[in-house]
């Protein structure tokens, strides 16, 4: 039985899970936790994959490993390979300034849709690149290359020290602001307009291509970006949305199309594939459930019994949760809000209602964006710790008009990054198939009523 490792490296953890490479049965896994924080050392996730490989009993009978990570996150190395500073991650805003500023460099949100299918905010690695320039100019001269948080850990892998040897996959360049996923190349000029000069970057991979092995000869797959790792992960198929609701929310789909939004909303992602990836990302997802959780003293069992309690639209009670800033809508400045807070609405229940409810709007809202740029949605994958959440699952047809199809809990992003390890050493021209577990369909008749208070309450 030939195995395979999927390793996702995120904001909170590193998950390792060991498949077999032509069932995708489950083998073993491990699990290691990550520094919180918007900035965070790179070695910090060396040490966590160290521990979970260890967990999931090593890799020395493997075929192959891919490495999926969190998206955008700044990784600059000196000219010997060395880390010049902590990484600054996807939901660190302190670049907000630097984005306003390369928007406008470049001729507008539409001049950087057409070049790279994005435009930037402070999520995107070039705008970070560019805070550093401006804030850390000793830091910034020696940076010699940049990558992403699994370009990194895939060459570390490797036992490579030249930074030559840095790979990288098509859905995580597509989110740097200097490559694009249209033309499939990097745009340099971008790169040295928002740094200030050239820098060493990833070779750019395909679906099976080889970026390295591990010491024992087994092969390292190109890896992936969270998102197009976990539509992978989970099999989803035409008309199939993707709706993720971890640290960040996402909403996606993998498409034959990639998208132009000058807004800035969707971005024009690749997928793992050879394809597009059109996403919405919200800064706030289940740990607005975490908050609220926090916030009444109650556990997330609890939290969901209360929503599912109270009554749809909690009474005009109306939570805009925008706890860290947002990235869509572009306000990394605002805050969080509850609107509509009465004598009849100051309930637990209530409260709790609407921190679902105001979570799943903003998804909502993503979803419209995402078929408004030509996106099919027949029905809503929904994934992530926060579909745990009952009152999350049940509530989400009434704010999302499709049918909701809810997988068994697992590890999709690692999933994902293991059936690419499958697919390199099988070879050919799609991943392998592998069988999937029955998932839980909810299906409800929408309120309308619920958006348009939140679109009022958002303004």
């Amino acid at each position: 039985m030939a195995l395979v490792a999927g390793i996702d490296s995120s904001t909170q953890s590193c998950k390792v899970v060991i498949r077999d490479a032509e069932t995708g049965k489950l083998v073993r896994q491990g699990r290691a936790t990550h520094p919180d924080g918007t900035e965070v050392h790179p070695d910090a996730w060396w040490a966590a994959l160290q521990r979970a490989i260890e967990e999931a009993g090593g890799l020395d009978d493997v075929a192959a490993v891919s490495v999926a990570g969190q998206q955008h996150g700044m990784v600059v190395l000196d000219e010997n390979g060395d880390v010049v500073r902590p990484a600054l991650l996807w939901n660190d805003t302190r670049s907000a300034g630097a984005a306003a500023d390369l928007i406008a460099e470049l001729g507008g949100g539409a001049a950087w849709a057409d070049a790279v299918g994005i435009v930037p905010v402070a999520s995107f690695t070039l705008t970070k690149l560019r805070w550093l320039a401006r804030h850390e100019p000793e830091n910034a001269a020696k940076v010699a290359a940049v990558c992403l948080p699994h370009d990194w850990l895939t060459w570390k892998l490797s036992g490579s020290t030249s930074l030559s040897d840095l790979r990288t996959d098509r859905s995580d360049a597509s989110g740097t602001l200097y490559w694009s996923a249209r033309s499939n190349e990097y745009r340099h000029d971008l790169l040295e307009l928002g740094f200030g000069r050239s820098l060493i970057v990833p070779e750019v991979l395909g679906p099976t291509g080889i970026a390295g092995h591990l010491p024992n000869g087994a092969l390292l797959g190109p890896g992936a970006g969270d998102n197009a790792a976990a539509a992978l992960g989970t099999g989803a198929a035409p008309g199939d949305v993707i709706v993720s609701i971890g640290t960040s929310g996402t909403v996606f789909a993998s498409s034959e199309v990639s998208p132009n939004d000058p807004s800035g909303t969707v971005a024009g992602f690749a997928d793992t594939t050879g394809r597009f990836l059109p996403i919405v990302v919200t800064l706030n997802a289940a740990r607005v459930l975490d908050a609220a959780a926090k916030l009444l003293n109650v556990d997330h069992d609890e939290l969901s019994r209360l929503a599912l309690s109270a009554p749809a639209g909690a009474d005009g009670l109306v939570l805009v949760p925008y706890l860290e800033g947002e990235r869509t809508p572009n306000r990394p400045d605002a805050t969080g809000t509850v609107h509509g807070l009465t004598l009849r609405t100051s309930t637990p229940a209530h409260f709790a209602r609407a921190a679902v409810e105001g979570m799943l709007c903003a998804l909502a809202d993503g979803l419209d964006a995402l078929t408004a740029s030509g996106a099919v949605a027949d029905r809503i994958v929904l994934v992530g710790g926060g579909a745990r959440s009952e009152a999350v699952r049940r509530i989400a047809p009434a704010l999302f008009g499709k049918p909701v199809v809810v997988p068994p809990p697992g590890e999709y992003v690692a999933d994902g990054a293991a059936r690419q390890a499958a697919w390199v050493t099988a070879g050919g021209d799609v991943p392998p198939v592998w069988s999937a577990d029955t998932p839980e369909v909810y299906e409800a008749d929408p309120v309308p009523r619920i958006r348009e208070q939140y679109a009022a309450a958002r303004g």
